[in-house]
């Protein structure tokens, strides 16, 4: 447990959000500063362990959103608000733009539809682009691309950095995070709910449920029933050696289906280039492994795209699950006379529209119930530096050394974030705060050394079959 200041008085709050994925962590944030008494309730070890681990990491503009959807209005909403509070919070953008490029008649006769979405949802900017166009823009690119529109706007961004600092942020002014903490059932007596979980039980006048993956089982436990069923869809990406995001300036981005947005092949903010995601829907909510022969075809598919791919090494892979329900948009929703919002079915969009999902929920809310006025002038923590393209602490003196060579991560680097107020209890943990481990060699040099550094901090020590791998 994590008690940060505003201490709420034997676990009763003015709200409980359940779920510390990158949109609980953006509510927390959110209704802290709006005056609220916030706890947040996280039934992995750490946060971001859920459909929040593993994205494509853009800061999308909600283009090809379906317009006039609360998806549309929450990727618009929280795109603004990210580009808005982006340099005071300190988190990096990387603007490179996007490319939806067809490969085919087919796909090129969808174009100037979708060309016309985007201006429908108010992305004016995007416009046609011709095959010579393209190819002077990125000459690393297969020949057979026939034709495709520009998106200016669209961004790279951190996404663990992003999520972690709306947290941090949040705790400083505040809130109050339980890992390791299961809601399993709750009750609402007309004025509060209280909740029952794996450590004990909390009260809270207004519940947010942002559970992800587990969003509709939170809510039948709560509310005895759920109006959609989250299936998993499982999205696996191919991450090249940082040699190969020379290869690509540009996002590119395939003509979407109803299905998926396609396989997406750009550069990383770590310095990587990354093909991906596939989109295999699956009934396991924890099954995150890697298939090898989707792999194959992954690296086939961007060799397919950019040939000269086929001279670089792939360094590593990895799968997200994105909370799918039989609704294309968002299932979002206060019932009144309860005291509960669901914030469920958010995608692969999540990640961009976490701050505009955040301001939505909160206008759902009463303000003038919180148990504070709010706050002004709020903390700001530092937040963590892992981008490649700007500044890092191995760059400045006294950093105590590098410990991960590949990633350029400090002893600095980890000792900050294991002594801080949200420190890892495992390694996944770790590494999604400081990418050590995450690098060509995947921890082969510096495991050693993260062993004596991480002793007594962990759930399960290293090298005993975690998840150190």
């Amino acid at each position: 447990m994590e008690v940060k200041k505003k201490l709420v008085a034997l676990g009763r709050a003015d709200v409980a959000i359940i779920g510390a994925g990158v949109v609980g962590c953006a509510l927390a944030r959110r209704l802290t500063l709006d005056g609220a008494s916030v706890i947040v309730l996280e039934k992995a070890a750490d946060v971001l362990d859920g459909a929040s681990k593993g994205n494509s990491a853009i800061l999308h503009t909600g283009f090809d959103a379906p317009s006039g959807s609360l998806e549309q209005d929450c990727i618009a909403q929280g795109y603004k608000e990210y580009l808005e509070t982006c340099e005071t919070l300190g988190l990096p953008v990387l603007r490179s733009g996007a490319l939806v490029l067809a490969w085919s008649q087919e796909q090129l006769d969808e174009l100037p539809k979708l060309i016309e979405k985007a201006h429908k949802n108010g992305v004016t900017d995007v416009s046609a682009l011709t095959k010579s166009q393209i190819l002077k823009r990125e000459p690393y690119l297969s020949n057979n691309v026939v034709g495709g529109f520009e998106v200016p706007g669209e961004f790279l961004i951190d996404p663990w950095a992003s999520a972690h600092a709306y947290l941090l942020q949040a705790m400083a002014n505040g809130a109050v995070l339980y890992r390791d903490t299961e809601v399993v059932a709750g009750q609402y007596d007309g004025q509060q709910w209280r909740l029952e979980t794996n450590a004990g039980s909390v009260c809270a006048a207004q519940i947010i449920n942002c559970a992800g993956l587990y969003g509709d089982i939170v809510e039948q436990r709560l509310i005895g029933e759920c109006p959609f069923t989250v299936t998993p869809r499982k999205g696996q990406f191919v991450v090249f050696d940082k040699s190969a995001a020379a290869l690509a300036s540009s996002i590119i981005l395939p003509v979407p289906t109803k299905t998926t947005k396609g396989i997406v092949v750009c550069r990383t903010i770590f310095g990587n280039l990354l093909v991906g995601p596939t989109a295999e829907n699956q009934e396991s909510r924890t099954d995150s492994s890697t298939i090898s022969d989707m792999l194959a075809h992954l690296r086939e598919k961007g060799i397919e795209m950019i040939p000269n791919l086929e001279e670089c090494e792939v360094t590593a892979a990895y799968a997200g699950l994105r909370p799918a329900t039989e609704f294309q948009d968002y299932q979002i929703r206060r019932i009144e006379g309860k005291n509960y919002t669901c914030v469920g079915g958010i995608r692969s969009t999540g990640l961009s529209a976490a701050l505009g999902i955040a301001r939505h929920v909160a206008g759902l809310i009463a303000p003038d119930e919180f148990s504070f006025q709010a706050i002004e002038d709020p903390i700001i923590p530092a937040p963590d530096r892992l981008s490649n393209y700007h500044p890092r602490d191995w760059e400045e003196p006294d950093n105590g050394g590098i410990v991960c060579h590949c990633e350029l991560v400090t002893r600095r680097e980890i000792e900050q974030v294991l002594n801080g107020p949200l420190p890892p209890s495992t390694l996944q943990g770790l590494k999604r705060r400081t990418r050590v481990c995450m690098g060509r060699c995947q921890g082969f040099y510096c495991t050693g050394e993260l062993v004596k550094l991480t002793a007594g901090r962990f759930n399960l020590p290293m090298g005993l079959g975690h998840d150190d791998q």
